[in-house]
């Protein structure tokens, strides 16, 4: 894998009244741009939010810096460096959905200034908790989305309420707001969320509106829950998603060898 030049920006946010900053790592090819941006969301581990490292997520950033894109990874409100307390609303997806979208949206503003920003070419990306916050922050109109791309999305509670319920109930509403198109990876072994499950919010989704792309792939490895993170996962997602970043007017060609 070739090394690629990382900058870890403080960026301002004022959530709930809150001046904070949000720890965001920023990976760019060569030349002053303007690169078209991939916003890369990351999940939750077990335990306290601020204890968790930063997300660089390797794999996914090289291959969208070779192709010329900028990749840019906001840690959201109350984890890793980031101030903040994260807000545990496992139990009301929607709700934590559209908080953990605040976070992303100040980063959005931030690099969205940034010469090297291409305003007309971005994409929202996550795994996991962060597929649910990319899925959340597309139910809004923001200029220049193009598309979302939903590593294994969602958030589940250990807790005794239906909250795969409230993960169904809130993608039919994000799905009736959305006007951008997305890709969906879920596989057969997911220890978080299964293909019943993942099914299930596809229906909601797209039922209410929502234009989206349902790859169901079988199992991957252990867990395929941690597919995207793997070199091995590329092969399994690339493919679809360059024809989906073809299909919403995206570069895919490689412009800088590994």
């Amino acid at each position: 894998m070739m090394i690629l030049p990382e900058q870890v920006v403080a960026v301002p946010a004022n959530i709930g009244g809150a001046q904070i900053t949000l720890q965001t790592t920023i990976y760019k090819p060569p030349g002053a741009g303007p690169f078209p941006v991939l916003f890369m969301n990351h999940g939750k581990d077990g335990g306290d939010a601020h204890l968790q490292k930063r997300a660089t997520f390797p794999v996914i950033s090289q291959e969208f810096v070779k192709r010329g894109y900028a990749v840019v990874i906001p840690m959201r409100m109350g984890f890793a460096g980031s101030g903040g307390t994260y807000v545990n609303s496992h139990c009301e997806a929607k709700d934590n959905g559209e908080q953990q979208a605040n976070s992303l949206f100040f980063a959005m503003q931030y690099v969205m200034k940034q010469p090297w920003a291409d305003q007309d070419h971005v994409i929202l990306a996550g795994q996991s908790h962060g597929g649910l916050t990319a899925i959340a922050a597309g139910s809004h109109e923001i200029h220049g989305v193009r598309g979302i791309i939903n590593f294994a999305g969602g958030v589940n509670s250990r807790s005794h309420c239906d909250w795969q319920g409230a993960l169904v109930d809130a993608f039919k509403q994000w799905g009736a707001t959305t006007k951008v198109p997305s890709i969906w990876f879920y596989g057969a072994n997911d220890t978080h969320f299964g293909p019943q499950l993942a099914s299930e919010m596809y229906q909601a989704y797209t039922s209410s509106g929502g234009k989206a792309q349902l790859v169901a792939y079988g199992p991957f490895k252990k867990d395929a829950h941690g597919m995207s993170a793997s070199p091995d996962g590329v092969s399994v997602w690339w493919p679809d998603t360059e024809r989906f970043l073809k299909s919403v007017g995206m570069p895919t060609e490689v412009k800088t060898k590994d």
